[in-house]
């Protein structure tokens, strides 16, 4: 008999080898998913999600950054002319 799909979450110590299935109580085969591994919450969560975030809601500012001009530490450099 061909049950549907359940899900079943344990600690990583407390697996069971075999699970009933909550249908014909047969024993049932563990399968992998993808879902849950990675954890919400978890850093790289937050930056798959505040990449996607971006796409669809970009961050607003009020104008372009400035551009930093390089600082010197040579005294020599005070003598020259300026742009």
């Amino acid at each position: 008999m061909a049950c549907g799909g359940f899900d079943l979450a344990f600690p990583m110590a407390e697996v069971p080898g075999a699970a009933p299935c909550p249908d014909c109580a047969a024993d049932s085969r563990r399968q992998f998913g993808g879902g849950a591994l990675i954890r919400p919450g978890a850093a790289a969560t937050r930056l798959l999600d505040a990449t996607g975030r971006t796409a669809t809601e970009p961050a607003v500012v009020s104008a372009p950054p400035r551009r930093s001009a390089p600082v010197t530490r040579n005294p020599l450099h005070r003598k020259l002319p300026r742009p």
